[in-house]
């Protein structure tokens, strides 16, 4: 049975997934810059309406991510507080300004989580090799890896993902995301031969009872119909 993740900054948002069947979420702030850390408040309160796995991302601002020594500082009381309000799991990502992995500082907050599992997220994507930088995470012992195989969509990039699967040989999951819906999921999960998914919620606060998830529950609907996955 292939998961299906959904990122999403609201709780409307994160109601209609978990109503629509999604095995779990993954709670940003910030969507418009690929995802900022949200705030307590708002991780508390999604806690509260959620059964199914709640992730957080821990990213103290847009832009590259190379974090300067305050940042870091944040990212780790954030894992903290984080893990106080009950998430089931981190999600994140440091690169050196050479594109490759922070294994020191990334080390450090898989630590920092523990008991609970990290992602490392699209950062993965701007690495220099994604195989060398496969092997640091699953030394480290990151438990998943968020891509597109370095290309603007997973389904452009479905070669590399289905040879970072291949590579990954269960020591790590590799999660395909990056413009998935309803139209290709299909094949992006029989060509890589993944088990999860990431996909976007398309829910707005003003307007959620008309267009929550309208391409998420899509996803969702047809993974609960479909034996394929």
């Amino acid at each position: 049975m292939v998961a299906v993740e959904i990122c999403l900054e609201d709780i409307e948002s994160a109601i209609a997934a978990q109503q629509g069947g999604a095995n779990r979420i993954e709670l940003c702030d910030n969507l418009t810059v690929g995802g900022t850390t949200p705030s307590i408040g708002m991780i508390n309160q999604v806690r509260k309406q959620l059964e199914i796995e709640l992730q957080v991302i821990i990213r103290p601002r847009g832009g590259d991510f190379c974090y300067s020594d305050t940042e870091f500082s944040v990212m780790k009381e954030d894992i903290e507080a984080t893990k106080s309000a009950g998430a089931d799991g981190i999600v994140t990502g440091l690169l050196n300004p050479d594109g490759t992995v922070d294994t020191p500082r990334t080390d450090i907050l898989v630590q920092a989580a523990d008991p609970i599992p990290v992602t490392f997220h699209r950062a993965f994507d701007h690495t220099k090799d994604p195989f060398t930088s496969l092997e640091l995470l699953v030394d480290i012992g990151v438990s998943r890896i968020l891509s597109s195989g370095k290309a603007p969509s997973a389904i452009e990039g479905l070669s590399l993902l289905r040879q970072l699967q291949e590579t990954a040989q269960n020591r790590i999951s590799i999660m395909a995301g990056g413009g998935v819906s309803h139209e290709n999921v299909q094949l992006i999960i029989n060509r890589a031969q993944i088990q999860e998914i990431h996909a976007g919620s398309s829910c707005t606060q003003q307007h959620y009872k008309e267009t929550c998830i309208q391409s998420s529950d899509i996803i969702i609907d047809h993974k609960n119909t479909n034996n394929g996955y």
